[in-house]
């Protein structure tokens, strides 16, 4: 059984003032390829479809259509699920309509999940809130499916019924697979978990979250989900939320992220991104292989000191998205920024550097709004209180800020 694993889509989501949607359509176009290339017969999408809860009639639009395309007629099933980007109210609302074309939406980790006949022979055989038992038309054995969309900390204590901390949320979740592993995963058919979720290998430093990400730090906004509460019945788990290609707890069975589909920020520029093909069979260890994505223009960083070195590069870079740091004794003046802006239409951000900034006068500093918000908080901080926000204090601010977005 051929499995593509995707995940962050990001439909709508924009570079400063840019729009990406030309990108994501030629992407989304690249996938399909891809699908059809390799025979695959079900996609996974963990999660974050859409940049925002309520996204432009645009990104819904390509969503829909890129699905059925990816579906081709109802021959290949998808299954995708909310992320914490996703209103879970949206993702379930086409479910009925979609399934017509093979394609299952979940949104809430409780969602029910009706069982029969999709499109094009394929069949919903078992299900309850959490799993469903996919009966896929050229195979004589199941893939079995455990499914955890994002739920922010109390609607997953309302789903499993906790009433106390994080460590008892992240065991029960991890009771909770394990009753479904036990009830349904034996070794008569293919097992994979999917989720949206911030997961980890005990012990180790956490992986880094994208820029400008809404936190899910991690569940409830603290915790990470350990590796070790994955069941270890399972052949494989597909994640969703972190934008980097990464594999956690090797030893224990694949546990990947498959990153975004697109480069979303300069923290990851020049990132190569990717959607991972899983080969599969009862009660074997799952083949799989990123596919690296060639679509999309790159996001570089770059660092002069000299515009004629800048302005070098940027006639022979071709097309990308660039935030330029340009170094100087003294602030830049119009004319070099004109210069600059000119030279390439893909500058989103022109950074100033002032070698001797300590010794302008204090009317002649200026303000860099092109920082991200984050980085303008901490320098605001800096100047209040005479010393940098803890941690804490961070990731609060993130969390303030990401109910303001949602909002």
């Amino acid at each position: 059984m051929k499995i593509l694993h995707t995940a962050d889509w990001h439909l709508g989501k924009r570079l400063d003032r840019y729009s990406r949607l030309e990108e994501q359509r030629a992407v989304l176009d690249e996938l399909i390829v891809l699908a059809d290339e390799n025979e695959v017969d079900v996609v996974l999408v963990a999660g974050d479809l859409f940049d925002a809860f309520n996204p432009a009639a645009e990104a819904v639009e390509l969503l829909y259509k890129s699905l059925k395309r990816l579906a081709n007629n109802g021959e290949r099933a998808i299954i995708a699920i909310a992320g914490n980007h996703d209103s879970p109210d949206r993702i379930d609302a086409p479910d009925v309509l979609a399934r017509e074309c093979g394609i299952v939406f979940i949104g809430y980790p409780q969602a029910e999940i009706i069982e029969g006949e999709l499109c094009g022979g394929f069949r919903i055989t078992r299900s309850e809130p959490g799993f469903l038992e996919l009966q896929v038309p050229k195979y004589d054995y199941p893939l079995r499916l455990l499914l955890t969309p994002y739920a922010n900390e109390y609607r997953l204590k309302t789903f499993l019924g906790v009433d106390n901390g994080e460590e008892e949320l992240r065991n029960m979740l991890g009771a909770f697979w394990q009753r479904l592993a036990t009830k349904y995963c034996d070794d008569l058919g293919v097992n994979i978990l999917m989720a949206h979720l911030f997961v980890m290998k005990r012990g180790e430093v956490p992986p880094e979250e994208p820029v400008d990400e809404k936190p899910i730090l991690h569940i409830g906004g603290a915790q990470a989900i350990y590796s070790d509460n994955i069941p270890k019945t399972l052949q494989y788990v597909a994640l969703g939320h972190l934008h980097r290609y990464q594999e956690i707890d090797k030893a224990r069975m694949p546990i990947v992220y498959s990153s975004s589909l697109l480069s979303y920020s300069f923290a990851e520029a020049e990132q190569r991104k990717n959607v991972v093909l899983i080969e599969a069979e009862p009660a074997k260890a799952v083949h799989f292989q990123k596919l690296t994505l060639k679509t999309g223009k790159p996001l570089y960083r770059k660092r002069f000191e000299g515009i004629s070195g800048a302005l070098e590069w940027l006639n022979n870079c071709g097309p990308a998205w660039i935030e330029l740091t340009m170094v100087s004794e003294d602030f830049m003046n119009a004319e070099d920024r004109k210069r600059l802006l000119l030279a390439h239409e893909g500058i989103v951000t022109i950074i100033p550097e002032v070698k001797n900034r300590g010794s302008l006068p204090d009317e002649g500093r200026t303000i860099d709004l092109s920082q991200s918000v984050e980085e303008l908080f901490i320098q605001y901080f800096s100047f209040r209180n005479g010393q940098q926000p803890n941690a804490d204090l961070i990731t609060l601010f993130k969390e303030v800020r990401a109910e303001q977005i949602d909002e």
